[in-house]
């Protein structure tokens, strides 16, 4: 089930861009822009902050390693003081432990370097489709697979864990084999640190649909934390 691509260009949103590169930046927005949406850049925590208590974003893309605060720390600040952007990181192969802490602040969108433009764009539509006033109202009332999950993630985001649970026990009511439900479950229960019921769970996904790549990660990257005490293997949440 992939989340549908909403035109960019036809939400009218505004998206806080924290990199210190200054290219880096400017190939973001180059990207962004072309499809519409209005752009604010900031080279560290100092600016984004700042600029976040000025006015409200729609998405914040956040760089993972940057001097003086790095985007985590960023991102504990900004919930700290109530900003509750969706946030995507942007993380280099490695970063599993600062994604894993990262995701528990409510990032569950990530983009590995090197990040193509079209990569960009996708997660951009999808996170925008997720949190649109409409999109949400409509979650609320319909009762089908798609909703549920969508609304989960959503959920995710906002760290309200219990009401993206109860979305996505209905989900797989409504799917029971759904691996990508299934996988998502995990990912939610790792958040929270019961890794026996998420390996579980990315075990069932695997039985579901045994080249579910996604649920085959998950479930690497939690045998290599338990026999090897760390993985190179990032969060995989599938479409």
């Amino acid at each position: 089930m992939r989340i549908a691509r909403i035109p960019l260009n036809a939400m009218n949103q505004r998206i806080l861009i924290v990199d210190d590169e200054p290219n880096v930046r400017l190939a973001y927005r180059v990207t962004l822009e072309a499809e519409g949406i209005g752009i604010e850049q900031a080279n560290g925590a100092g600016q984004a902050l700042d600029k976040l208590s000025k006015s409200p974003f729609d998405l914040a893309i956040l760089d993972l390693r940057m001097p003086e605060m790095d985007g985590l720390s960023l991102l504990e600040e900004m919930r700290k003081r109530g900003h509750a952007t969706p946030t995507v990181m942007i993380t280099a192969y490695g970063d599993v432990p600062s994604a894993v802490r990262a995701m528990k602040l409510g990032a569950i969108d990530f983009l590995e370097k090197p990040l193509t433009p079209e990569a960009l764009r996708t997660v951009t539509s999808e996170i925008f489709g997720r949190h649109r006033p409409g999109v949400v109202a409509r979650h609320a009332e319909e009762d089908d697979f798609g909703s549920h999950f969508s609304e989960a993630k959503r959920l995710i985001n906002l760290q309200s864990f219990g009401s993206a649970w109860t979305h996505l026990a209905r989900a797989l009511e409504l799917s029971p084999g759904s691996a990508e439900a299934l996988n998502l479950a995990g990912v939610l229960f790792e958040m929270q640190g019961d890794y026996g019921r998420a390996a579980k769970l990315y075990g069932k996904a695997i039985e579901s649909m045994p080249g579910y790549i996604p649920a085959q990660k998950n479930m690497r990257r939690l045998v290599d934390l338990h026999e090897l005490g760390s993985s190179k293997e990032a969060f995989h949440l599938g479409n």
